[in-house]
């Protein structure tokens, strides 16, 4: 996905130690060696606390992550940005998210 490679460079040069990867053959990136976000080709999938995706989720904003069907991973959340700027903010929560955890 375009936007998600247009944001992550935007993103690495705020964080340079921040590295690529790939989480379910998708394109991710992670900090501290934790994933933080990925994209598929439709969508970008971000890890935030689980009450954040719920409010997501109610929005209408998101839908919940499923490796399978039926089975939700509780703290990722998949969202359609409309552009860069909005990709970015969902990042950078998710970044944030996962850095504070770890920090924990």
């Amino acid at each position: 996905m375009e936007l998600f490679e247009d944001a992550v460079a935007v993103l690495a040069a705020e964080y340079p130690g921040d590295e690529r990867g790939r989480m379910l053959r998708s394109l991710g990136v992670k900090t501290g060696g934790k994933f933080y976000a990925f994209a598929t080709e439709v969508d970008v999938v971000v890890k935030l606390s689980a009450g954040r995706v719920a409010e997501l989720v109610a929005a209408g904003v998101g839908v919940p992550c499923e490796t399978r069907p039926g089975h939700p991973m509780r703290e990722w959340v998949r969202l359609v940005p409309a552009d860069v700027d909005e990709c970015l903010d969902h990042l950078r929560e998710a970044r944030a998210f996962v850095a504070e955890s770890a920090a924990s």
